[in-house]
C-alpha cells in the first residue's frame, strides 16, 4: 500500500491517507460485513463510515455472543437457576458474565415467570455475575454444599479459557462445578448467512480476537466456496481502514483472497495451544442461534470424558417453546438483513435503559452501538 502506519494505529493523517486510497480505488458497490460486535462499536466510535465513499457499505453481522444466544437457551438457564430457589434439597448458584443477566428470554405475560436472569435473581434465585469461569470455579470451591453452574457464552475467543477451567476442576477433583455450554463457532454462522442468500455480501471483515485463536486460514472457505474476500482486522481505526482497503482492492480486481490486516496478533494457523484445549474438552454439535435458527456443527458440548461437568445432564429442566418479543427485529439485524435504525422499536420503545432485545442489552450489540454513538436515522 505504500503507507507507513507503524507509528500509531490512531494517527489521523495516516487514517485519512488510507481513506483517500479507498475512495480512489473504489468504483464497484461493495457491501462488507463486519462479523465482530467490537468492530461495529469501533467503526461507529471513530466515525469510519464518514470516511468511506458511497460505494462502500458496512453491515453488522452476528458477532455479539450474548445477542446470538437463543431464547431457548436462556429459558433453560433461568429454569436451572429457579431449581435452586424452588427445591429445598438443591442449592444452585448460577454464574455468568454481566451482559447475560439482563438479556431477555421468552416473554410470558401474566405467568409470573421471570423473563431474564435478573428477574430470576429478584425472585430469589442465586444468580451471580463473574468476570471469568475461574471466578465461578472459586465460588464452587468456597461453597462445597452448593452446585455452581457457569453459563458459558462466547465465541472461540473465550472457549479455551472455559476449557482450561474444566481441566482445572478435574485436576482438583471439584464435584460441584458445572458448565452450561451455549458457546458458538463463528465460521458456521458465516456459512449459514451466505448460504441463505438473504443478503448479498461483497466481502467480510474477519473478527480479530476470534481469528487470533482459529487462524486466518480458517476463513479460506470464503474465497474458495463463495468467491468473496476476507480481511482480518484489529480494533483500531487504522486496522479497520486497512482491512477495508484490502477488501475494496480485491473486489475491484475480482481476486478474492484472505488478507491478514492484523498480523501483529493473528497467525495463519492461529493459537494451537488454545485449539488443543478446546478440542480436548468440547466436541461440536448443532446449535440454535437467535436470528439464524439451528446451525449445523456451530455449537460445543462437553465430551463424554467430561460429562460430569455438564449442567444440562446434571439438571434436566423442561421449558415451553421459546417466544421472541413480537416487535423485536434483533434476529434480522444479526443476519445483516436490517440496520438497527430500521427496527421500529429502536430508540423509541427500545433503549439501553429499557432494552427489548439483546442487541440493545449487550455491550457488543449493534443496536447499543448505534444508540450510543448517535446513529438514530437510516
Amino acid at each position: 500500500m505504500g503507507i507507513d502506519i507503524s507509528r500509531s494505529f490512531r494517527d489521523p493523517i495516516a487514517a485519512r491517507a488510507v481513506a483517500d486510497a479507498i475512495r480512489a480505488r473504489s468504483t464497484r458497490p461493495a457491501r462488507l460485513m463486519e462479523f465482530c460486535g467490537g468492530h461495529t462499536h469501533a467503526i461507529l466510535r471513530f466515525g469510519i463510515p464518514d470516511l468511506l465513499p458511497e460505494t462502500v457499505e458496512l453491515r453488522s453481522g452476528p458477532g455479539c455472543p450474548v445477542c446470538v444466544t437463543a431464547a431457548s437457551d436462556l429459558d433453560r438457564a433461568i429454569a436451572m437457576a429457579q431449581v435452586g430457589r424452588d427445591d429445598p434439597d438443591v442449592d444452585i448458584i448460577l454464574t455468568t458474565f454481566g451482559d447475560m443477566i439482563r438479556v431477555p428470554g421468552s416473554k410470558r405475560a401474566g405467568t409470573g415467570n421471570p423473563a431474564s436472569l435478573a428477574q430470576a435473581k429478584a425472585q430469589g434465585a442465586d444468580v451471580r455475575v463473574v468476570y471469568s469461569p475461574l471466578d465461578a470455579l472459586n465460588i464452587a470451591l468456597e461453597n462445597p454444599g452448593h452446585s455452581v453452574i457457569f453459563l458459558g457464552v462466547g465465541f472461540e475467543t473465550t472457549i479455551p479459557m472455559i476449557a482450561s477451567t474444566v481441566l482445572t476442576a478435574e485436576m482438583k477433583g471439584v464435584e460441584n462445578f458445572f458448565v452450561f455450554s451455549a458457546h458458538k463457532l463463528t465460521p458456521p454462522a458465516t456459512h449459514a448467512i451466505l448460504g441463505a442468500g438473504e443478503i448479498q455480501l461483497s466481502g467480510v471483515i474477519g473478527p480479530g480476537h476470534v481469528t487470533t485463536i482459529i487462524g486466518s486460514d480458517a476463513w479460506r472457505f470464503l474465497p474458495d466456496d463463495y468467491g468473496i474476500p476476507c480481511a482480518v482486522a484489529g480494533f483500531e481505526p487504522l486496522d479497520i481502514l486497512r482491512a477495508t482497503l484490502a477488501l475494496v482492492e480485491m473486489v475491484e480486481d475480482k481476486q478474492p483472497d484472505v488478507n491478514n490486516a492484523y498480523s501483529r496478533s493473528v497467525r495463519p494457523g492461529g493459537n494451537l495451544s488454545a485449539q488443543r484445549a478446546m478440542k480436548q474438552v468440547f466436541e461440536t454439535t448443532d446449535a440454535e442461534w437467535r436470528g439464524l435458527g439451528s446451525v449445523p456443527a456451530s455449537g460445543l458440548r462437553l465430551r463424554e470424558a467430561y460429562a460430569r461437568f455438564d449442567a444440562e445432564r446434571a439438571f434436566s429442566v423442561d421449558t415451553p417453546p421459546a417466544r421472541e418479543h413480537p416487535g423485536c427485529r434483533c434476529g434480522e439485524i444479526l443476519r445483516g438483513a436490517l440496520l438497527p435504525t430500521e427496527c421500529p422499536l429502536f430508540a423509541q420503545a427500545c433503549t439501553p435503559q429499557n432494552p427489548i432485545g439483546p442487541c440493545m442489552v449487550s455491550a457488543e450489540g449493534a443496536c447499543a452501538a448505534y444508540y450510543r454513538y448517535g446513529v438514530h436515522t437510516a
